[in-house]
């Protein structure tokens, strides 16, 4: 039975072409390994995958005891099946904080490095003579996780590894990297179809803060008032998720690439305090703008 590999709800560039290039990569070592996705992913993984030839993975429902499973771009069992400890957990292959609570029946590997994407940790994996040799393709699909990770060298997450990896994928491809970026970030700009529940779990995380349970969503783009132009209908669809979900709050941040910035929604009094207090922001209306602030991983989870 082939391995399955998948990453977390909600995916997004990395965790949908990581699942792929990673089942590509144990193919070449003899092992059969099949990628996966825990939803549909988002339109600019969508533009990634049709600009480097490839078909949306299948969409994974459920796993069971029998399956052997490689999980990637996440190590929270929150993103995962409720049923992830029953499964053989294999490998793990990260870049977020250490969350626990995936346990295993015996030894595995996990490498986790603090490095922007995922992608980047299975570069330093394969090591820098074989990602030379690597096909075109998939050598695309990790630049593409990088620049969406990095939001293309703009996010605190990014490192110096980070940009040096892009910049040898990028002249491997022969591919100007902020052309390239940009038609990724018109791609993910384009939200359009999506309903205001959609957007909201579009790229969205469950976490518990002080006792407080969260969703906290992310809209990366570089057309903001397509998202702000529909603020009442997806102020109205917050509350809505929040009772649904029996959650004490969502946070919704509208995250601006090109001006670096992030806006936040205050559908209520609670996330209005959550603004002033943890944001130091000056809430007068039921939007407020966080400058500098693009990365929910650096500069929203650890402030909450």
């Amino acid at each position: 039975m082939a391995i399955k590999i998948f990453g977390h709800r909600s995916p997004d560039t990395d965790a949908t072409a990581s699942a792929i290039v990673w089942a590509w990569y144990l193919s070449q070592q003899g092992i059969e390994a099949t990628p996966y996705v825990l939803g549909v992913p988002n339109t600019e993984a969508l533009f990634v995958l049709k600009h480097w030839g490839f078909q949306v993975p299948e969409i994974l429902t459920s796993v069971t005891a029998d399956d052997e499973v490689v999980i990637v771009d996440t190590n929270n069992p929150e993103e995962l099946f409720e049923n992830i400890n029953e499964t053989g957990v294999v490998q793990i292959i990260d870049h977020h904080k250490l969350v626990g609570g995936i346990q295993t029946a015996g030894p595995i590997d996990i490498t986790i490095k603090p490095l922007a994407s995922t992608a980047s940790v299975m570069y330093l994996m394969m090591g820098v003579d074989e990602v030379s040799d690597l096909p075109n393709e998939i050598a695309g699909l990790m630049l593409s996780c990088i620049i969406s990770d990095t939001l293309e060298f703009r996010s605190p997450t990014t490192t110096e590894d980070d940009k040096a990896m892009a910049q040898h994928l990028a002249h491997k491809l022969e591919i100007d990297i902020n052309e390239y970026a940009t038609k990724m970030f018109e791609a993910k700009s384009d939200i359009s179809a999506f309903s205001d529940e959609e957007l909201i779990k579009m790229d969205s995380k469950k976490y518990e803060a002080s006792g407080f349970k969260y969703r906290v969503s992310v809209l990366e783009t570089t057309a903001p008032n397509i998202v702000l132009d529909r603020k009442d209908s997806i102020l109205a669809s917050m509350e809505e998720v929040k009772a649904k979900e029996e959650l004490d709050d969502v946070l919704l941040f509208v995250v601006d690439i090109l001006q670096e910035q992030a806006t936040l929604f205050v559908p209520n009094d609670a996330v209005k305090t959550i603004a002033e207090t943890k944001f130091n922001a000056t809430v007068t209306g039921d939007l407020v703008v966080l400058p500098g602030v693009v990365s929910r991983k650096k500069q929203i989870i650890p402030v909450l």
